[in-house]
């Protein structure tokens, strides 16, 4: 066994069900075989374990690991594209990239590139946006397992609105669908999720065909995109000949509690009271929101529908893979949005970096500290002298210290990731004391 003693914060209560900030600044928290057996002030757990190593984390704070609802594997390399809406973007930025995944070598590297930039950021577990091309699925896959991570992805697929070395068929996207989750799906952490690209670039028997994967596979999951661009709304609710965007996923059964919608800027109160009967989870991915300007996501209006909400990076829209920038932006959007935002406190971002992408992907034993949780952990140690390093040592309170990581830390201040209890990512390395 293994204690791991530091500063720890998480929230295994949702704020935005009442639940409050969990801190403790000497906590000790104890390991085997992945699991945490218990949990308490170190001086006392201490006196009960004095035979196991202790992992000291000073300084820094010692988080759950962070939960990426939605990120772009294939688009690694084109962050920082700025200065174009949505569809502009995906026809100069994104699509081209994308098509050169065709090459099994290049999917590898870029492969390697995006797992190695979610390590980086502190993610343990994420709902990965795939490749159009089976061999980049399966290198996408390769990389996680390598790492460890807990990657929920599939095969992506479309038979319209895109260029042509990107369509399928829908027998072709069933068959090839169904062949990588029989390789992939409940194979060590990883998971499959059927991914028609959106309703876009999707037929009614693509996503016919999409359902049939979804039916024959259990436990798989279903994304996509939805309500990101007014664009690509009016777009699509003309193309089905349907009210609302939403309309084109339920009426084929693909939305449920296993169910990630990436965006959701500009919902009806009618898809917004689907959604909360189907139980499906919305990505909220703010920077890439502000960099495409697409809208300020409505998050207050999710919450009183009843509509779960978790963070996505969106790389390569996004801004890169850290979850702390996300939720500083997602506390900008509803400062931004005035009376009709949400107010949002430190609490609420941990709350859905960590445990709200849990609930999402449905890993019920991550997303917080708690015993009997699976010890999934991020631990970030600023620089000393730095600015985040001076704000987090004279900070009031934990609260406090809360706002002030996900205001200044950053990637670089990732010392530590740990999944199931073994490293992935050290820094920082330290030797266990008796």
């Amino acid at each position: 066994m293994t204690i791991f003693r530091g500063a720890v914060f998480d929230t295994p209560e949702s704020p935005f069900a009442g639940g409050r900030l969990r801190a403790s600044s000497d906590e000790g928290i104890v390991v085997r075989d992945g699991v945490i057996e218990a949990r308490g002030p170190f001086t006392e757990l201490r006196g009960a374990h004095r035979d196991d190593d202790v992992v000291a984390l000073d300084g820094g704070l010692l988080l759950p690991g962070f939960v990426d609802t939605h990120v772009h594997f294939p688009q690694v390399r084109v962050i920082g594209g700025i200065g174009l809406p949505l569809l502009e973007w995906l026809e100069r930025r994104a699509l081209p990239e994308e098509g050169r995944l065709a090459d099994p070598a290049y999917a590898a590297r870029v492969a390697a590139d995006f797992v190695s930039g979610l390590v980086a950021a502190g993610t343990t577990a994420a709902m990965v946006f795939g490749s159009h091309f089976q061999a980049a699925v399966d290198a996408l896959f390769e990389s996680a397992a390598t790492a460890g991570l807990r990657v929920t992805s599939g095969l992506v697929v479309s038979d319209r609105n895109l260029p042509a070395e990107l369509l399928s068929t829908p027998e072709r996207a069933y068959e090839e669908s169904a062949g990588a989750a029989r390789r992939w799906h409940g194979v060590g952490r990883a998971r499959y999720a059927v991914t028609p690209r959106f309703s876009l670039s999707s037929s009614d028997a693509l996503l016919a065909a999409c359902a049939a994967v979804l039916d024959d596979v259990p436990g798989a999951f279903f994304t996509s995109h939805v309500n990101e661009n007014l664009q690509e709304i009016e777009q699509v609710t003309r193309l089905f000949q349907l009210s609302t965007y939403v309309a084109t996923y339920d009426r084929h059964g693909l939305l449920g509690r296993r169910s990630v919608l990436a965006h959701n800027v500009h919902p009806g109160d009618d898809e917004l009271a689907t959604l909360a009967a189907r139980t499906a989870s919305i990505a909220h991915c703010p920077t890439s929101n502000a960099a495409l300007g697409s809208g300020l996501f409505p998050l207050a209006r999710h919450v009183h529908q009843g509509v779960r909400v978790a963070l996505g990076s969106d790389v390569g829209a996004g801004s890169g893979f850290s979850l702390l920038k996300e939720g500083l932006q997602a506390y900008y959007t509803q400062q931004q949005l005035g009376a009709d935002g949400y107010a949002l406190w430190p609490a609420h971002l941990l709350h859905l970096a960590t445990s709200a992408g849990a609930a999402a992907l449905d890993l019920p034993d991550v997303g917080h500290l708690s015993v009997g949780q699976r010890f999934d952990a991020v631990w970030l140690r600023p620089a000393p002298g730095s600015t985040y390093d001076v704000a987090l040592r004279h900070a009031s309170g934990p609260d406090d210290a809360l706002g002030k990581t996900f205001t200044l830390g950053t990637t670089a201040d990732v010392a530590g990731v740990w999944i199931d209890g073994e490293p992935v990512r050290l820094v920082d390395r330290r030797r266990p004391t008796g």
